[in-house]
């Protein structure tokens, strides 16, 4: 007999890619194979990543890699481009792959999960009979409100090319978070024809959602109980993390820098502000420098992500001297093991760009949060995170657009100064992984999935 055999199509980014990977060694735990799809340039990332510790990947899973369309210089902070050309490349690429996996010996493909994101996936599928499953990786507020797209129309919102007519702070129903119209997920994605484009795929993939059998995300009902109510089609499946399954995180495009841990280890507890921005943040040398300053006059401990391309500076981008000065208290790496970070008991704070991974992270492991978001969900997440959830701060900018030594200061004072933000924090924790765990909503979804693949 057989056994189920999964293929995994990630959209082609660090935040998309990493909890597909976690879904699908949760799948591997249940006796599944998968065959992971990555485009090419973000294979070799992940394989050079690995390469440290290949212990984190099970045997069951196997990497494969398809063209992207684009060459690797394109791939990074070229959203537009990035969905054109995976849209006109890859189709008939996983095609092809399918077809030459069930012409073999092995077991041949059962269902796809594609991330929602890249719905041609889903009618690749659809047209080769194959079951289909639907992963969205970020918040289901957001998927909502991309669900919520021909409304926003005939409200006079915003146009049919996605265009907003006005600015304005909306509200899809109770209890979600406010949004501002501006800062919806299209209309922040880089120059006006990457946010029409952007927007278009959006529409596209609200049609190719309804071939999914099952839409599912990286949530849990506790979290967003509002957003659940108004689209009952998306299932929450989450938190999805590594340490659920007493496993490790795998999939990042760069290698983690471990020995952080054990600095950790030697400092106290809740005495450590945290600061990393995920994949794609982007700083000038301005405001990176002013981050700088406001962590070492913090005059608390720091652990900083600082990746090789955050800055426009091929050099030293630190201020004079300041890596001599901050020595003894703060520590910076290329790219560090997240999860673990956060779990650990001298976090006392996550400075954050307030990605969803991140942003769920955070939460399942009670942390607070200081948000700096740059784009995308980030501005719904933080909304989610100061004015709904109440377990965090949000820093302003001043009239030059740069946020100052002194506001982030005065941020971390505050927020390390109440308690209640922690207390919070803490009952949010329990209330995600309680979902997880035997008898919660997300475990059931989760359940209910696998007996359905399994009698494919």
């Amino acid at each position: 007999m057989s056994n189920p055999h999964i293929i995994a199509v990630p959209f082609p980014a660090q935040g998309h890619v990493i909890p597909l990977m976690e879904l699908s060694q949760c799948l591997v735990n249940h006796g599944f194979r998968v065959t992971f799809v990555n485009t090419d340039y973000n294979h070799k990332q992940v394989v050079n990543a690995l390469a440290a510790d290949e212990s984190q990947l099970s045997d069951r899973i196997c990497l494969v890699s398809l063209p992207g369309g684009l060459e690797p210089w394109e791939a990074r902070h070229e959203v537009g481009k990035l969905c054109e050309a995976t849209e006109r490349v890859m189709p008939g690429k996983l095609e092809e792959l399918i077809e030459k996996i069930n012409q073999g010996e092995g077991d041949k493909v059962t269902c796809v999960i594609a991330d929602e994101c890249s719905g041609w996936a889903l009618e690749v599928a659809e047209k080769l009979n194959i079951r289909r499953v639907a992963f969205y990786p970020a918040s289901a507020a957001i998927l909502t409100l991309q669900f919520s797209i021909p409304k926003l129309i005939h409200q006079g919102i915003i146009n049919d090319d996605g265009t907003v007519l006005r600015s304005q702070m909306i509200q899809l129903a109770p209890g979600m978070p406010t949004m501002k119209t501006t800062e919806f997920l299209w209309a922040c994605m880089g120059d006006l024809t990457a946010q029409k484009i952007v927007f278009q795929v959006m529409v596209r993939n609200n049609k190719a959602a309804k071939l999914a059998e099952w839409i599912v995300c990286n949530s849990a009902y506790e979290l967003e109980p509002a957003a659940f109510t108004v689209a009952p089609e998306i299932l929450p499946i989450g938190p999805l993390l590594a340490s659920s399954r007493l496993g490790n995180s795998a999939c990042y495009f760069w290698p983690q820098d471990s020995t952080c841990l054990q600095w950790l280890d030697q400092q106290p507890p809740c005495s450590v502000i945290y600061v990393a921005f995920g994949s794609t943040t982007f700083f000038d040398q301005t405001q990176f420098q002013e981050l700088a300053l406001a962590l070492e006059l913090s005059q608390r401990s720091f652990l900083w992500v600082v990746r090789p391309d955050i800055t426009d500076k091929t050099s030293d981008p630190y201020p004079e001297g300041y890596q001599d000065r901050v020595a003894s208290c703060g520590l910076m790496v290329g790219w560090a093991p997240q999860q673990k970070v956060l779990a650990h008991p001298s976090i006392a704070c996550f400075l954050s760009h307030c990605g969803w991974n991140s942003t769920i992270e955070g939460l399942s492991n009670g942390v607070p949060f200081l948000c700096w978001p740059y784009c995308s969900d980030q501005f719904l997440n933080e909304s989610y995170i100061c004015d709904v959830w109440k377990v965090g701060l949000k820093l302003k900018k001043n009239e030059n657009g740069i946020i100052p030594q002194g506001e982030i200061k005065s941020k971390v004072e505050q927020l390390l100064g109440d308690e209640n933000f922690k207390a919070r924090a803490s009952k949010l924790k329990e209330m995600g992984m309680t979902s997880v765990k035997e008898g919660g909503q997300s475990h059931r979804n989760f359940k209910n999935i696998i007996e359905w693949m399994k009698t494919c």
